[in-house]
């Protein structure tokens, strides 16, 4: 049975790009052996870049984008999954190869859906999403320092972008786990804000720019870095013996001008975090461990809910680094 449903459209015919929400039908989805009604989505920069211009990340047009939902399936090919079943997407390249979820209605593989935790909203979910899940994901390599590698205890953590969507959550969960977290922001007047998260020290982001020293003074046992450029560089000579540093963004820039001491002097692990490739199973165990460390009353105070329309009004101040905290999409408001 057909359905007809609204989503985000974007388009780029003879280098025209547009973007509308538009009529679609469920027949128009071709991707994937599962249906799911979508609940809610959220808005991450990523999105921000492919609702601009594709971000040169979107290849073919007319697209729905929208890197992650939560919803109800309608209908499934995989015995895995029946009607009925609350489910979680992030990643795996929908909202860039496939349809996403700025839509009423989304049609994926089967092997990219996450069955939602009991006690897990599908609200909730996407209050955190994929810059949730992405904040999880760090957390859990900071604590790998000890449990996994046997290292010494965790103390002092530095979160970079401390006010935006992975590093708020990032803030809430690494305070959850008994670490001292300092967060670094340019948005001085987010100070309360972050205080409240669990924060214990808030910096200026202007100290972590400039030249930087082969090694500096060791400071921080392990650091969950979404910005990249130019203050990663700072920050690895920074980092104590064996600390690790996750990296999970580039809104400062992609290339580093760093050397090979912190990494052969101290030990210190670089460790990449693509929320997007990592596998169902692993964030099955994510989205599990997010009940127990996530205070979602905190998280409501800091989530604003949009519309489509909305949508299309709030990404452009994202791009601009305007927005803090998270952005829920409610494609049926």
């Amino acid at each position: 049975m057909t359905q007809n449903f609204k989503a985000i459209v974007i388009d780029n015919q003879n280098e025209k790009f547009s973007r509308a929400i538009k009529d679609l039908k469920t027949s128009d989805l071709k991707d994937g052996n599962v249906l799911v009604k979508v609940d809610y989505s959220s808005l991450n920069f990523k999105d921000a870049l492919i609702l601009n211009n594709g971000g040169k990340i979107v290849r073919k047009f007319p697209f729905v984008p929208g890197i992650d939902f939560s919803g109800t399936v309608e209908t499934s090919e995989d015995q895995k999954f029946k009607k009925g079943d609350r489910v979680i997407l992030t990643g795996f390249r929908v909202g860039e190869a496939y349809f996403g979820g700025f839509s009423q209605y989304a049609k994926v593989n089967s092997e990219f859906l996450v069955k939602a935790p009991e006690k897990l909203s599908n609200k909730h979910s996407m209050m955190l999403g994929t810059a949730g899940l992405t904040a999880l994901l760090c957390s859990f390599a900071i604590k790998a320092k000890e449990e996994l590698l046997l290292g010494s205890k965790v103390k002092d953590v530095l979160v970079t972008g401390a006010t935006g969507g992975v590093g708020s959550i990032a803030v809430m969960v690494l305070t959850k786990m008994g670490y001292n977290v300092h967060a670094v922001t340019g948005k001085q007047d987010k100070k309360d804000y972050l205080t409240q998260l669990g924060a214990k020290n808030i910096l200026d982001r202007k100290e972590f720019s400039g030249e930087s020293k082969l090694l500096e003074k060791g400071v921080w046992d392990g650091v969950v870095d979404t910005v990249g450029g130019e203050s990663l560089t700072k920050i690895l000579a920074q980092t104590n013996p064996n600390g690790i540093v996750a990296a999970c963004g580039n809104a400062g820039g992609i290339k580093i001008n760093t050397n090979v001491m912190p990494f052969i002097i101290r030990g210190v692990k670089l460790w990449g975090i693509d929320s997007s490739a990592t596998s169902a199973k692993r964030k099955e165990f994510i989205w599990n461990e997010a009940v127990k460390l996530i205070d979602f009353k905190k998280v409501e105070e800091l989530t604003n809910e949009l519309s489509l329309d909305d949508l299309l009004n709030t990404f452009p101040s994202m791009l601009k680094g305007s927005t803090s905290g998270r952005y829920i999409v409610n494609p049926n408001k």
